[in-house]
C-alpha cells in the first residue's frame, strides 16, 4: 500500500514540475515580449511631444513626396529610371525635409 501511494505521489510531482516548467516558461516568454514592446515603442521627446513636426508639415511632407513619385511614374517612360527616381526621392526625402524646414529642437 505505502508503494502505491509513494508511486502516486511521484506521479502527481512530476505533473506539478511540468506545469511549473511551462508556467515559468509562459512568464518567460511574457517578460521577453513586454521588453521587446517597450524597446520598440517610440519614447516621448523631453517637451513632451512625440512627433516633432505638426500635422500640416507631415501631410505636406508626404503629399509632396507622392506627387513627386507620381510625376515620375507618369512622364518618365523607361521602367529602370522609374524604378531608380524613386528610390532616390525615398532615401533623399527626410534629408531634404531637414534642409529646407530645418531641424526642430525636441
Amino acid at each position: 500500500m505505502s508503494k502505491e501511494r509513494a508511486r502516486r505521489r511521484a506521479e502527481r510531482l512530476a505533473v506539478l514540475e511540468k506545469e511549473k516548467a511551462a508556467r515559468a516558461r509562459k512568464v518567460a516568454r511574457r517578460e521577453r515580449r513586454r521588453s521587446l514592446v517597450t524597446k520598440l515603442t517610440p519614447r516621448v521627446g523631453s517637451s513632451g511631444t512625440l512627433y516633432r513636426r505638426s500635422r500640416g508639415e507631415r501631410l505636406g511632407i508626404v503629399l509632396l513626396t507622392l506627387a513627386a513619385i507620381a510625376a515620375i511614374w507618369l512622364w518618365v517612360p523607361e521602367m529602370p529610371l522609374r524604378i531608380l527616381l524613386t528610390v532616390l526621392i525615398v532615401l533623399a526625402a527626410p534629408a531634404l525635409v531637414v534642409v529646407v524646414l530645418g531641424r526642430k529642437a525636441g
